[in-house]
């Protein structure tokens, strides 16, 4: 084994160690224990000094256990094998496809012990519930291996069995390739999205749209399951954030939820999907600024999550911490609460720092973007620098490029606020030339670096009549298609009626949420 592998394989061992709960562990050590002659097992002892180690100390390794240095990488690769056995037979771990992709194998098994019938009877059950939930790939091996028993003429089964199955498998052949392409599909338009972000100019929209239409497959839809529904779903959300689509947003996330709520019995089996389109949800009503509704969801959101149906992993207790708190720090800025959230910003540090194995780092700097913004709204801007540095200098290439592009442009404008006029020339320089470097100069963009460009010529006499100028000049971009974009992470025209007002940003901010509201524009 390569030096390479073998450290590879020592990292994986060692996190999925650290990640077990100690119900998990008591379990692993129940079921090595059952088999007496594992008592003195080399992989056991493995297993007990790792779990003691806070970092892999190999020295330590090799004094307190009988294992040698040469058996060490075998025995580590057992190891690893062992613990996943054990929480395969977990009972808490047990879910829908791992129960039915076992009793697939119990089939599996009789076939070959040529117990046909038992084996047919097993299969036309597990049949059922495979279609039940959602589960059409294995569905579709269960009637293979029907038809691999009804090839061999063994069953003497009803005259029409092989019509039957024929048919089965034509039906579960489209939906498995519709699903196939529709996912395909969602994961492409996902995989834009992060990268680029929104489409920034009617091209860029044309040209997204022309990728979509042309990967979108011939369906019908009286034809399609739930699963291949959530689909085409999710990809149509994806489409419509690329284009700024966020009223059809709105409406894909709906459906994707409605989906869950028509099948209720799906939400175990695919908590992680109802979760996200939950969080689609207020995503699309946060950028459409619908506050009374967003709240209204945010807590149905917040009901969900302790639903007994939901189980309670890992992976659920991550992404219930990322959707959660962004969405709670989302709501501070759609009713411009800039203070008193000591308590909540405390809760996302020590959770990010309990989950830093497990949050990629673009989903780490969306959240320190919203916590650098909160600081701003709250006037506190070398707070809100030390968090933007975070993005700013991060050297990973999974940030999407126009959340780097406002984290720029919102440090430019915590530098001026914080008077740090020293460092301005030098920042509009090479924001300037990484706006360039990333394409993405547009109107927004041009007005402001030419504003604070002109920073150190204007009389202090002047910069209200300046402010008011750039302010006049961005109002023609708000609703714009694509300009607008800039204003859904920085709310531009606030900051400079705040400046030009004398009066603090949240002030502003908070007059405008009270006037929509008295509107009756909830």
């Amino acid at each position: 084994m390569s030096t390479k592998n073998r450290n590879q394989l020592t990292d994986n061992l060692l996190t999925l160690i650290k990640s077990l709960s100690s119900s998990e562990k008591r379990q692993f050590s129940l079921y090595v224990m059952r088999i007496s002659a594992n008592n003195d097992s080399k992989f056991l002892s493995l297993f007990k000094v790792l779990s003691a180690q806070k970092e892999y100390d190999e020295p330590a390794i090799l004094k307190a256990t009988k294992i040698s240095k040469d058996q060490l990488s075998n025995v580590k690769a057992h190891l690893y094998n062992q613990i996943l056995t054990s929480l395969r037979l977990n009972p808490s771990k047990r879910n829908i496809p791992l129960q039915l992709r076992e009793q697939f194998d119990f089939a599996m098994i009789l076939y070959r012990k040529g117990l046909y019938q038992q084996c047919l009877k097993l299969l036309d059950k597990l049949k059922g519930q495979a279609i039940a939930y959602e589960e059409k790939n294995i569905g579709y091996e269960i009637l293979d291996l029907e038809k691999i028993i009804e090839s061999q003429y063994i069953t003497r089964s009803r005259n029409n069995r092989a019509d039957m199955l024929i048919e089965q498998t034509n039906e579960l052949t489209y939906l498995n390739n519709i699903a196939s392409q529709l996912s395909n599909l969602a994961l492409d338009m996902y995989n834009t999205f992060l990268k680029n972000g929104y489409a920034r100019t009617d091209e860029e929209a044309q040209e997204v749209s022309n990728q979509f239409f042309k990967s979108l497959p011939d369906y019908e839809m009286e034809k399609l399951g739930f699963r291949e529904k959530l689909w085409l779903y999710q990809a149509y959300l994806w489409y419509s954030f690329l284009t700024q689509d966020f009223v059809a947003c709105y409406r894909y996330a709906t459906r994707w939820v409605g989906l869950f709520e028509k099948n209720p019995h799906l939400v175990a089996v695919h908590p992680v999907f109802y979760i996200k389109g939950n969080h689609y949800v207020l995503e699309a009503l946060f950028y459409l600024n619908r506050t009374g509704q967003f709240e209204t969801a945010l807590d149905r959101f917040e009901a969900i999550m302790s639903n007994e149906a939901i189980p309670d992993d890992d992976n659920i207790i991550v992404l219930s911490f990322l959707y959660i708190y962004s969405n709670k720090l989302n709501l501070r800025f759609m009713k411009a609460e800039f203070s008193g959230a000591e308590d909540l910003l405390e809760t996302i540090h020590k959770k990010l720092n309990r989950y830093k194995d497990k949050i990629d780092e673009h989903h780490v700097m969306v959240l320190y973007y919203k916590i650098a913004s909160y600081h701003f709204g709250a006037q506190e801007y070398k707070q809100c620098i030390f968090y933007l540095k975070k993005i700013i200098n991060s050297k990973t290439s999974k940030i999407r490029e126009d959340l780097m592009c406002f984290a720029h442009l919102l440090n430019l404008a915590a530098h001026y606020q914080a008077g740090m006029d020293y460092r301005l020339e030098a920042l509009v320089r090479s924001t300037y030339n990484f706006l360039i470097k990333m394409n993405d100069l547009h109107e927004v963009q041009k007005a402001i670096i030419a504003f604070l460009r002109n920073l150190a010529h204007i009389s202090p006499l002047e910069i209200k009549n300046e402010f008011k100028k750039l302010h006049a000049n961005l109002s023609q971009f708000e609703n714009h298609p694509f300009e607008r974009r800039a204003f859904l992470y920085l709310d531009l025209l606030s900051w400079l009626e705040s400046n030009i007002q004398d009066r603090p940003i949240a002030e502003i901010i908070a007059e405008k949420v009270k006037k929509k509201l008295s509107e009756g524009l909830r």
